[in-house]
């Protein structure tokens, strides 16, 4: 399975694999199913995850159900239990959308929610991150995952996402981080695909972000809180949920 996963993962483009996953996703649901595990997402429980990874996979890492990976999961966490994100009224930008979350957050009836891509056939707005189409604080919260690290001017990008944020309003940026690491490693002359997975651990990836991650964000006006939200769950449900215990949710606010 191990051997298999890699292999596809690093072989199929990756709209491919999301359309056989969705028509395989009954089936893989009802052979995954168990107690060992739990998606918060969906609140499913499963006798294992499968495992991910471009270059050193992680085992038990992705959701059957969901597709969700340690990081979506801590996130949805974050929100269900920390915030008030699925009760009470906010307009949401939604920058290059995790398709589960997609689907839900598109479903909730206190949302007022925007989803928004360059390349993305599913999203609302066709919009480049360097020059988004909105008006200068347009929206309440913004979630942009693990997009800056494919952006060369990501200070640019972050610029961006500061404008049209509405004043009084949060976000979650999470991105590809050493947390053990203080400056981020990046290097633009390297541009060959197999290069890049070695050295950012993702062919289409452009830096490491190290902890001064959050100077950069601070430097365009954010307010921001590295967040150890999984530090808070025992490590007993660290395992059960799948959700890493060094992960760090970049929260930003524009007072």
């Amino acid at each position: 399975m191990k051997k298999l996963a890699k292999f596809l993962l690093n072989k199929l483009p990756r709209p491919m694999l999301i359309k056989i996953s969705i028509g395989m996703r009954p089936l893989i649901i009802y052979f995954f199913k168990g107690h060992r595990f739990v998606d918060p997402i969906d609140g499913r429980s499963y006798r294992k995850f499968l495992p991910y990874g471009y270059n050193k996979q992680r085992e038990n890492a992705l959701s059957p159900g969901t597709l969700s990976l340690e990081r979506h999961r801590l996130l949805w966490l974050y929100l269900q239990r920390e915030t008030d994100f699925f009760t009470k009224n906010y307009k949401v930008l939604h920058i290059a959308p995790e398709q589960e979350f997609l689907r839900k957050f598109r479903k909730q009836k206190n949302l007022d929610y925007t989803s928004a891509d360059l390349f993305s056939p599913i999203v609302d707005v066709k919009a480049d991150i360097l020059d988004l189409p909105f008006e200068d604080e347009s929206f309440d919260i913004i979630i942009c995952n693990h997009v800056l690290e494919h952006i060369v001017e990501d200070t640019k990008a972050m610029g961006e996402l500061y404008r049209v944020m509405r004043k009084g309003g949060w976000g979650v940026f999470q991105v590809p981080m050493r947390p053990h690491v203080e400056d981020t490693y990046e290097n633009f002359s390297i541009t060959d695909p197999k290069e890049r997975q070695k050295h950012f651990g993702q062919y289409d990836h452009v830096r490491w972000y190290g902890m001064d991650y959050f100077d950069r964000l601070q430097q365009v006006g954010f307010q921001v809180e590295a967040n150890r939200y999984s530090q808070q769950f025992s490590t007993e449900d660290q395992k059960r949920y799948s959700i890493l215990a060094d992960e760090i949710l970049p929260i930003v606010f524009k007072s």
